[in-house]
């Protein structure tokens, strides 16, 4: 078992030896998280306002959320009312020679890391660019025609000044254990979620727990991932899931989170062999060579194998339904506090 799967195991089991283990390490953890917040909120440690609003989308836990998917939804609902949208990432995993990087379609991931190619493919209209340094990455999208910022996994940034806090939460995993790092998921404590001005709630297929704000005033919308038609990642041929029913399939997931993707394609009546990675990993071509069947992998897992890959191979899009209701709180919020800032 792989070390991340261990954490995982021992973060979100309701007991584990393992956890109060790893408790001196966690109390050791939140004594730096308390420091470097009082620092940036005493301005002890400098932050930086740029020339544009800026929406910050992140979690206050280790591992997938469903926060890169809304930062694509929430880029292209806001550029059909007019915005020019730039989204900054730090580029986990790439290795460009300079920063920052502006990405496109043809850019290698290897430079500029999975996501933000992830990014640049569905969020089409978007400036999306790339930097260790959020603050420069932000500052050169507004120089290249950006009107709004979204910082992608950016609410512990606090050297980019925001408008905006937008936590995403997975409502079936929540918060874990509770405990901070290393003994529990929490990159902050607990109570950061009440600081922020809009909480998502990613509600899984089949899970249907109502979700309640903590605040009266605290605004709470659901989003629900749905799996789009696979895609033939060699010919472009395009299959409903439904075609893949009755005859085992390999399913590839690199992501913060591989459990959703393979339960999402188990409630569609897939058979599934899971093969889970850790987030980010740079796959191989032997990692996904099996040739008993077909094998279906995350969009984020497919721009990394699109050298490699065969007809056997299919990407499954994700896609997020929200209402109309939520989609208004949400475009409502941003909207008025965007023309506050301007």
């Amino acid at each position: 078992m792989s070390i991340d799967r261990y954490l995982q195991r021992i973060w979100y089991s309701r007991s584990s030896v393992g956890a109060l283990l790893l408790l001196p390490l966690s109390w050791l953890f939140g004594m730096i998280v308390a420091v470097r917040a009082f620092a940036f909120r005493t301005r002890l440690l400098p932050s930086v306002r740029i020339r544009a609003p800026v929406i910050v989308i992140g979690n206050i836990t280790v591992g997938g959320t469903g926060k890169t998917p809304f930062t694509i939804w929430l880029a292209e609902q806001l550029t059909e009312r007019g915005w020019r949208i730039g989204v900054v990432l730090r580029g986990y995993g790439g290795h460009s020679k300079h920063w920052p990087r502006r990405v496109e379609v043809q850019t290698s991931w290897q430079e500029v890391g999975d996501e933000a190619r992830l990014i640049a493919s569905r969020a089409e209209h978007a400036i999306v660019v790339v930097d260790p340094d959020r603050v420069r990455a932000a500052q050169t999208a507004v120089e290249q025609g950006a009107d709004i910022v979204l910082s992608d996994d950016g609410l512990q940034h606090y050297r980019l000044q925001r408008d905006v806090e937008i936590l995403v939460i997975d409502e079936q995993r929540q918060f874990g254990n509770g405990k901070l790092l290393p003994a529990g998921p929490l990159r902050e404590p607990q109570g950061r979620s009440r600081e922020v001005d809009l909480r998502v709630i990613t509600r899984r297929a089949g899970h249907t727990t109502p979700s309640k704000s903590p605040l009266p005033d605290q605004p709470v919308v659901t989003v629900q991932p749905r799996l789009g038609v696979a895609v033939n990642m060699r010919t472009g041929a395009r299959k409903p899931l439904q075609h893949f029913c009755g005859t085992p399939v390999h399913a590839i997931a690199a992501i913060g989170h591989p459990k959703a993707f393979f339960d999402s394609l188990r409630s569609q009546g897939l058979d599934i062999r899971e093969h889970p990675y850790a987030d980010h990993a740079a796959l191989r071509s032997e990692d996904i060579d099996f040739r008993d069947s077909a094998v279906l992998m995350t969009e984020k897992d497919a721009v990394k194998c699109l050298s490699f890959a065969d007809d056997r191979h299919w990407v499954v899009p994700l896609e997020l339904e929200v209402s109309a209701a939520d989609t208004e709180i949400v475009l409502n919020l941003l909207e008025r506090i965007i023309r506050y800032r301007r």
